[in-house]
């Protein structure tokens, strides 16, 4: 299946978190999008790896993503080494995306910049035909993805460019508290953990507005582009 948008996050979540609005307003005008978690989010403090799965199901839902696969990496442990990068070189081959969204090259979470690093090498060498993988017993042909942009999750990263969410913000927000696992419900009695604080989840929408303040719109999402972005006219800038 071919899509026009691959999000990958190094755990479930990451992608509602960092780009969803972006995902939800792509949907919005025909994009076909798919998401991609590198791990099953085993090793988070609250919930289990079974209770994230349906989570991740029901905001892929949320979002109406035409699919939502997971590699099933270790969580906290897995590598930038030849075996995931050939693992992911198969993703990446089977989905064909001109546009791939990943985390950000610099996060809190460790797993955050090195799935980023991951998903970079494995585009350059999913695009080189002597780096030979096999899906269901077929040949895959090499694919490399137009560009790759980094979503901004828990840093206040400077973003290279602003994508207007303000439609498509509530989508986000709904899809972000499907992992009801994770975030913040009022539940006192469960094990906090920097992202389960209401503060957290507040964060979400007030750094929405403040990228929207910055670029003149109510809500924004920021992306760190990998390679210099192109554009046709220099008055498509806003």
């Amino acid at each position: 299946m071919k899509v026009d948008i691959l999000a990958i996050g190094s755990h479930p979540d990451d992608v509602e978190l960092g780009c969803s609005g972006t995902i939800a307003k792509e949907i919005s005008k025909g994009k076909k999008v798919g998401i991609l978690d590198l791990t099953r989010g085993e090793l988070g403090t609250r919930g289990s790896a079974e209770i994230r799965e349906k989570e991740a199901n029901d905001a892929a839902k949320i979002l109406n993503v035409a699919f939502r696969d997971n590699l099933e990496f270790k969580d906290g442990f897995f590598k930038n080494d030849d075996a995931h990068q050939l693992k992911l070189i198969k993703k990446i081959r089977k989905y064909r995306p001109d546009l791939i969204l990943c985390n950000a090259p610099d996060d809190r979470h460790i797993d955050h910049p090195r799935g980023a690093k991951l998903v970079v090498d494995s585009c350059f060498l999913s695009g080189l035909k002597k780096v030979e993988t096999i899906e269901d017993g077929i040949d895959q042909e090499p694919w490399r993805p137009n560009n790759i942009y980094h979503y901004i999750q828990w840093k206040s990263l400077k973003p290279d460019f602003v994508v207007d969410i303000s439609n498509h913000f509530q989508t986000k927000i709904k899809a972000v508290k499907a992992f009801k696992s994770q975030f913040y419900d009022g539940n006192e009695t469960v094990h906090s953990t920097p992202i389960s604080t209401k503060n957290f989840i507040d964060s979400i929408e007030y750094r929405a507005r403040d990228l929207g303040r910055l670029t003149n719109v109510d809500y924004g999402e920021g992306f760190i582009a990998a390679r210099l972005p192109l554009i046709e006219n220099i008055s498509d800038l806003k």
